[in-house]
C-alpha cells in the first residue's frame, strides 16, 4: 500500500471522465489499497481513483473508521425527488467546503473488488458521498454543483489558502 499524489484543483485530469475497471485482478485490488491509504492520509471520507491520476472508475468510501467500502463502475440507477443540503468538499481542494443540494435517496448499482454485480441504497451522508464522487467519475467537479456566484467565491477562498 501506497500513499500516492492526489491532483489538485485546477488539473484538468479532474474534469475527465474515467474508464470502466474491466479487470478485477491483483493490480484493481493494489490500486484500491492504495486509494485507501491515499484518502487516510488525506484526510478524507471519499475518494476516487482519478483525484490520484488514475481513469478509472473505482471509489473507496469511509464514513466511520474501519468501515471501508469499495466500488467499481458505480453508477446511480435511482434518485428520489426528496432533496437534502449537505456541506461538501474534496481532497483535491482542501481546506473549502460549500453547501450543495442534491437528491436525499439515492439507488447505486456497482461491481465489488471480485466483479460482482450488487446495489446498494442510501440516504444521509452516504448518499451525499455516493453522488459526490459518481460525479468525480463522470468529469463533474463537485463545484460545478454551486451557483456562478459561490464557486467564484469558492476558489477564491482556495487560491488564498494556497497562496504563501
Amino acid at each position: 500500500m501506497t500513499i500516492r499524489p492526489i491532483l489538485k484543483f485546477p488539473d484538468p485530469a479532474l474534469r475527465r471522465p474515467a474508464e470502466p475497471v474491466l479487470a478485477f485482478d491483483r493490480a484493481l485490488r493494489d490500486l484500491a489499497a492504495d486509494l485507501l491509504e491515499t484518502m487516510r492520509a488525506a484526510p478524507g471520507i471519499g475518494m476516487t481513483a482519478p483525484h490520484m491520476g488514475v481513469p478509472a472508475r473505482l471509489v473507496v468510501l469511509e464514513l466511520s473508521p474501519g468501515d471501508v467500502r469499495l466500488y467499481a463502475n458505480p453508477k446511480i440507477v435511482w434518485a428520489s425527488e426528496e432533496t437534502m443540503r449537505h456541506t461538501e468538499g474534496s481532497v483535491s481542494m482542501p481546506g473549502v467546503t460549500e453547501e450543495i443540494e442534491r437528491p436525499a435517496r439515492v439507488r447505486v448499482a456497482y461491481q465489488d473488488l471480485d466483479g460482482t454485480a450488487q446495489t446498494e441504497e442510501a440516504d444521509g451522508l452516504l448518499a451525499v458521498c455516493h453522488q459526490h464522487e459518481i460525479d468525480q467519475l463522470d468529469g463533474i467537479f463537485w463545484i460545478q454543483r454551486l451557483s456562478r456566484l459561490k464557486r467564484e467565491r469558492v476558489i477564491k477562498r482556495y487560491e488564498k489558502l494556497r497562496t504563501p
